[in-house]
């Protein structure tokens, strides 16, 4: 995986991680909230490579009760303000 994507996709976790944690659910309640499983959503927090595909942005946004753009709404490198 290429440094870029991995700097991408550590502001998703962190992004991912401050949404679940405001909206005061764990990572095992985001799962029953959606139809991701806790395993999936402990690596997506966690782990460096791991990546994640459209649907897994939808089901974890419905989850939160965000619109999916706030789990990517973040400086993504190639945008200039």
């Amino acid at each position: 995986m290429k440094n870029q994507d991995k700097k991408r996709l550590a502001k998703f976790r962190k992004k991912l991680a401050q949404l679940r944690v405001a909206k005061g659910l764990s990572q095992r309640a985001l799962s029953n909230k959606c139809k991701v499983g806790h395993g999936k959503i402990s690596k997506l927090e966690n782990v460096e490579d791991t990546n994640l595909n459209l649907t897994t942005l939808f089901e974890l946004a419905k989850g939160l009760g965000v619109h999916p753009r706030d789990l990517i709404d973040y400086e993504v490198g190639w945008v200039k303000d």
